[in-house]
């Protein structure tokens, strides 16, 4: 097999697309909110711009995923790779809030389209035994850039302007188009009859995989906005060591995707699943009883490492969901992964931003985990055995 047409060519490529992706989400961080202000925007309309990527991240997920499932997978790729170039090139020549709103808009549909399909392909490529440790290696390479870009997007806007950082990430997405056109992506399609959506995820497995990614997501983004106002209000710490805090919880994460993907294929990611939010549910009130800056170092690490144990399995979950009930419709199932994950992320800030106001972070803590344990009691009862939606077992 020449490399050109290899499945690790095809691993390496998605996680450049997915890398690229999440450089250009995360870059935008300590850029946006300054040039929104240039453009005389308030602290609200900020707030929609970055909202609005999640907008279009809900509406697209599952149409490509049903349209890469029909046409192939290497089409929809290049068209989310030409679109996430574009949504950058409008970042760095915008000239006013509504280009700025557009950008964001169009990255939120490139972002779809890169994950959904991507995750997809690999599924295709790989079985049920290996898909866990190529979509652990996939997913540390997202940590990575997630966690590098912010710090890279503001070196390079302190040393260009505001084009700088963005048109290094078109360049970088330029060239990942370049390489998928390159490479030769085995043509496979849905050959069954045509399932939709809504019929897909009323398969049990299907239901709770997706259910377990919206806590998951919840939970994760439930910290962005609160966990910073109870380090600094209540342990006194500075923004620089915040930032310390959250990025020794991702250095964890991308350490350990690799490992939970391997013993996702050995042991299912679906036990992985459900284990993942019982454990993860265990350390979130411990975080709201940090006494000191180093307590918070290490007990936020200790959270993004059971996290992480619910992410990577999930992946190779949905795909086991999927596939066992008789469904190669691996672009939809990833669809609607995706939007349960965006639903996570509209949840969790939401929530608890309203419940930090009232209650506090420790009483906020206390009752989040909680719940996450019972859904995760909840999704354990739901049969192993998965029906289709033509109704055979």
């Amino acid at each position: 097999m020449s490399v050109r047409s290899a499945r690790a060519t095809a691993v390496a490529l998605v996680t450049l697309a997915v890398f690229t992706d999440a450089v250009a989400y995360s870059i935008a961080v300590p850029v946006l909110p300054d040039l929104s202000r240039r453009f005389g925007a308030s602290p609200t309309a900020i707030g929609l711009l970055f909202a609005s990527f999640g907008l279009t991240l809900l509406v697209v997920s599952i149409p490509m995923g049903t349209m890469s499932d029909r046409i192939g997978r290497k089409g929809p790729m290049l068209a989310g790779l030409v679109a996430l170039a574009a949504a950058t090139l409008l970042f760095a020549f915008a000239d006013s809030l509504r280009w700025l709103f557009a950008a964001r808009l169009v990255q939120g549909g490139a972002d779809a389209v890169t994950w959904v399909v991507g995750f997809a392909l690999l599924a295709d490529l790989y079985g049920r035994d290996e898909r866990g440790a190529v979509m652990g290696m996939v997913m540390s390479g997202a940590t990575f850039a997630f966690m590098a870009g912010p710090t890279l997007g503001g070196w390079l806007y302190e040393r260009g302007g505001v084009e700088l950082p963005f048109l290094a990430v078109a360049a970088l997405a330029g060239f990942c188009l370049a390489a998928f056109a390159w490479v030769r992506l085995p043509g496979q399609r849905a050959e069954r009859e045509r399932i939709p959506a809504a019929a897909i995820l009323r398969v049990p497995a299907v239901a709770a995989c997706t259910t377990a990614v919206v806590v998951a997501a919840a939970t994760l983004s439930m910290f962005e906005p609160v966990l910073p106002l109870f380090l600094s209000t209540e342990l006194g710490v500075g923004p620089a060591r915040i930032g310390v805090v959250f990025g020794a919880g991702a250095v964890a994460s991308m350490l350990l995707h690799p490992i939970y993907g391997r013993l996702a294929d050995r042991w299912g990611g679906r036990r992985l699943t459900l284990i993942g939010l019982a454990i993860t549910a265990c350390t979130i009130p411990a975080i709201g009883r940090a006494w000191s800056f180093q307590s918070a170092v290490a007990l936020y690490v200790l959270f993004a490492a059971t996290v992480a144990i619910v992410i990577t399995p999930s992946l190779t979950y949905m795909a086991e969901a999927t596939s066992s009930a008789g469904i190669e419709s691996f672009g939809v199932g990833y669809g609607l992964y995706n939007m349960g994950w965006g639903i996570g992320l509209l949840i969790g800030p939401a929530l608890g931003g309203f419940l930090f106001e009232r209650l506090g972070f420790p009483t906020l803590a206390l009752i989040w985990a909680p719940c996450v344990v019972a859904i995760a009691i909840v999704l354990s009862r739901v049969e192993s055995r998965v029906i289709a939606p033509g109704g055979q077992s």
